[in-house]
């Protein structure tokens, strides 16, 4: 297999702040973001919901661009900027045409220094927050399921299993003090990543970062509780009341292996076999053979983008004349095969095969494009937080390739175990409370 030789420059400001570069001049294009490395498990125990609250903060003006300015310079320069909250990062974006680099950069510069943190901006985006709650959890069929359902019953540690929203008592109760304190504590360049894809120059990108990113002063090191799990050793169950759906759904969560052992490559592979779409054993085996399920899918979400206890999650809606228990014993004779056979060598050629082509899509995707998530952007940026070793992006390839028809079925037997999952049982009101789970 020939090695990926994606282009990238990378080095650490004197302030901590990490800048990776990686050039690409195919379109006039360039694509800026910056990570930190704080999200939903990371936030302080009674501060629930303020990564995601920060997240919609930092678009509220800085010292040198008023409210909105930001988003008005960036749209006016024929580009398109983003945000997003996940469990140990929080990104912003930038995607423009290459002669807006600096424009960008300046702008990114100046909130990092300076982010405007008043009792206005901390109000209004709090009722902003509550509101998405509203519409995308609390009013919306499967509103938060499996994501917010499962932690609660999956996992023991707070920053594991907490309402990663945000409980609306804490919001309420976060104060100017809170916020600012939450800025100056995480928003720090010693912890985040700048990185800089597409039509620039490394030499000039590392100038350009320098110029405007230099002078910010490195906080404190940022202190963040321990995300471990105590062992688990027996199944966990949930039921959660379905107000509008009216299909019965579950999910099933497998607490997954380390980040980058030889196990945690085998079981992404494995979870391919299993989750890979209508091609994969449970899609197949529920929905089209048995007829059982309705919808299946589900896996392994963002496999390089988690630092901390994390699941292999199926997602199940079934035809309501099954009980739940019986689509579970279905969707368990699946796993049991798995556990007993493991999968053939031939099988596993064939997903290391779609493996690196998922993979290929994937950074050539988000290379000069608009949308960094999963792309070389977010690639880049776990590999710099959580490994620092942005180079991973070009070798992680090998520890796929290197997975044995043994390892596949020794993972399947070690993390495929009832008492290693939990369960979500997603019930309809209309149905009445018939099963418990």
């Amino acid at each position: 297999m020939n090695r990926l030789q994606v282009a990238i420059e990378h080095k650490k400001l004197a302030n901590g702040l990490h800048v990776v570069v990686a050039p690409d001049s195919t379109a006039p294009v360039v694509t800026v973001g910056v990570y930190y490395k704080i999200g939903f498990r990371l936030e302080p125990q009674g501060r629930s919901g303020f990564a995601h609250l920060f997240e919609h903060m930092m678009f509220q003006g800085s010292a040198n661009a008023p409210k909105m300015q930001h988003i008005k310079l960036i749209n006016s320069s024929g580009g398109v900027l983003n945000g997003s909250t996940s469990y140990d990062v929080t990104n912003y974006y930038e995607a423009v045409p290459s002669n807006a680099l600096e424009r960008v950069l300046w702008l990114e510069a100046d909130r990092m220094r300076a982010l405007k943190v008043d009792d206005e901006n901390l109000k209004n985006q709090r009722d902003v927050v509550k509101e998405e709650v509203r519409v995308n959890v609390m009013n919306e069929p499967y509103g938060g399921f499996p994501w917010l359902d499962m932690p609660p019953i999956a996992f023991r540690n707070w920053a594991n299993a907490h309402n990663f929203y945000g409980d609306f008592a804490d919001l309420d109760a976060a104060h100017l003090g809170d916020v600012q304190a939450f800025f100056k504590s995480y928003y720090v360049p010693n912890n985040a990543v700048l990185l800089i894809l597409g039509d620039v120059k490394p030499g000039e990108g590392m100038g350009l970062a320098e110029k405007h990113f230099g002078g910010i002063p490195a906080g404190a090191p940022p202190v963040f509780a321990d995300p471990s799990e105590p062992v688990q050793n027996e199944e966990r169950r949930g039921r959660v009341v379905e107000k509008f759906g009216t299909l019965p759904a579950m999910a099933i969560g497998y607490l997954l292996p380390q980040r980058h052992t030889a196990d945690w490559y085998a079981m992404a592979l494995l979870d391919q076999a299993l989750h890979g779409g209508r091609a994969g054993r449970i899609y197949r085996e529920l929905v089209l053979e048995k007829q059982i399920a309705v919808e299946v899918d589900g896996g392994i979400d963002d496999l390089f983008g988690y630092n901390g206890p994390t699941q292999m999650t199926t997602r199940i809606m079934h035809k309501p004349e099954y009980s739940s228990e019986a689509t579970l014993s279905v969707f368990d004779e699946v796993i049991q095969q798995v556990r007993e056979k493991g999968i053939s060598a031939g099988e596993l050629q064939q997903l290391k095969v779609k493996w690196r082509s998922d993979y290929y899509a994937t950074l050539e995707g988000s290379r000069v494009g608009y949308m960094p998530k999963y792309g070389l952007m977010h690639l880049l940026a776990c590999f710099t937080l959580f490994d620092n070793e942005p180079q991973l992006v070009n070798t992680i390839l090998d520890g796929f390739f290197a997975v044995t028809p043994e390892q596949v079925h020794s993972v399947a037997g070690k993390y495929l175990r009832k008492e290693k999952r939990a369960i979500v049982f997603r019930v309809p009101a209309s149905a009445g409370v018939k099963e418990a789970a």
